[in-house]
């Protein structure tokens, strides 16, 4: 086994772990308040260890992990979940959220196409009403 690095950036650690497809969207992230290491927030180029604490929130979604690895390479999607390992809390709150949304969209029937000129009309007369 390799000798691990020893201080890797937040942003360069969370680049190579593939939670962002950059590194600078990564830094965003983290500057923007979206990144939590060890429950406070943080400064992209803060160094990551191992055995940390991070809060991820994207899109809505939130990830709790323990850095596990630390690397400064992008490997494969497989490596990089060896880098982490996520709560299991975590991946139960993920997947209702997830079921959440997908029961939200159930109902919901998109148009057939484009609408008539009776449609086009009636919803101008719609629209215009005072």
């Amino acid at each position: 086994m390799e000798k691990q690095p020893e201080d890797i950036r937040l942003d360069k650690w969370l680049w190579a772990a593939r939670f962002f497809k950059t590194r600078s969207q990564a830094a965003q992230a983290v500057s923007g308040g979206k990144v939590h290491l060890n429950g406070s927030r943080t400064k992209p180029s803060r160094p990551v260890q191992v055995n940390d604490q991070l809060v991820i929130t994207k899109d809505s979604m939130e990830f709790r992990i323990t850095v596990l690895a630390v690397s400064k390479y992008r490997r494969p999607a497989v490596e990089a979940r060896q880098l982490y390992h996520e709560s299991e809390e975590s991946i139960k709150a993920r997947q209702e959220y997830r079921e959440l949304r997908r029961m939200a969209g159930e109902g919901f029937k998109a148009p057939s196409g484009k609408p008539s000129k009776r449609d086009r009309r009636r919803i101008i007369n719609f629209t215009r009403k005072k």
